[in-house]
């Protein structure tokens, strides 16, 4: 996974965005100047808490919501360039479909909206792995299928830009699983995902980079790998603790916690620490690394912003 934005042209580009609904003294700032790229081949993880400005910013990406301030450019062009948002492919709310249509017919109607033949209905009904269903009308569908059935109408017209919102919703376990495998399919394809999800562990298997925003503002951006690295630590367990916390926190911050301690240092420090302990006279009985998820720093981040 990269770690830093890849370079080129990106797929999608916010520019200082922002949006603000009402006016004078009871204004709302839904989103406050947010920028960034998500390039072709990367899955772009978009998170934030509710309210934070998510669905906003994905409704001015695909030109529904006119912005209050800066811009959108998709491929290098403005968002209202009808040639460069035929090349976006969308989900947003789980889809729009007919109830008492079909699956097949669902996305043929779709098909003929765009302008599009529908030559490539059966590839995407078998890509979200609905073939077998493409029959059955929508209203029999369960929330799963309805929510594969709204990717498979945004890979209809092979967009080289799909933006998801929330798109393991109502899946269990193995559809979870099997969207993963479909994201990251279509970043190896070369495409761009942008993705927004309040699944944090499925972020953090499937994206390239995240940005977290929070009140409409973009509080972190970077690689998912730069994320879990700024939370590294080690937990160390010897006795008696408190001459290992005297021995230790002269060197790096330490926090007593559920009888051992928290060192906020690298795994490449861990022989130091074990060498100081031992200088020390403390009982080392051990050191590993304390690692942290990707929702244990969203929460820690987002605490931050509110303190």
């Amino acid at each position: 996974m990269p770690d830093s934005e890849p370079s080129g042209t990106p797929a999608l580009a916010l520019r200082a965005l922002g949006k603000t609904y009402g006016r004078g003294a009871g204004a709302k700032r839904a989103v406050d100047d947010v920028s960034l790229s998500v390039h072709g081949g990367e899955v772009y993880g978009f998170l934030g808490p509710n309210g934070a400005g998510k669905s906003t910013t994905i409704r001015m990406a695909l030109g529904l919501i006119r912005p209050s301030g800066g811009e959108v450019l998709l491929f290098g062009k403005p968002v209202s360039d009808k040639q460069a948002l035929r090349r976006v492919g969308s989900l947003v709310d789980g889809g729009t479909f007919y109830p008492f249509l079909s699956g097949r017919d669902n996305l043929r109607v779709l098909a003929r909206t765009q302008g599009s033949d529908g030559a490539r209905i059966d590839a995407v009904l078998e890509r979200v792995e609905l073939t077998r269903d493409a029959k059955r009308k929508v209203k029999q569908y369960s929330q799963g299928m309805k929510q594969r059935l709204g990717v498979a109408a945004a890979l209809l017209d092979d967009p080289d830009l799909v933006i998801l919102d929330e798109p393991a919703n109502g899946l269990d376990a193995a559809g979870i699983q099997d969207m993963r495998t479909l994201v990251r399919g279509l970043a190896q394809d070369g495409k761009a995902v942008f993705l927004s999800s309040h699944l944090l562990h499925e972020v953090e298997q499937i994206c390239d980079r995240v940005a977290i925003v929070h009140k409409g503002r973009l509080i972190r951006e970077a690689s998912v790998r730069e994320m879990l690295d700024q939370g590294e630590a080690l937990r160390v367990e010897a006795e008696p603790l408190d001459k290992a916390q005297a021995a230790l926190e002269g060197h790096w911050p330490v926090t007593p916690e559920a009888g051992s301690l928290v060192v906020q240092a690298r795994r490449a420090d861990a022989p130091a620490v074990v060498r100081r302990l031992v200088e020390s006279g403390a009982d080392v009985f051990r050191v590993a690394p304390d690692d942290h998820s990707l929702e244990d720093i969203f929460l820690t981040m987002t605490r931050d912003a509110d303190a």
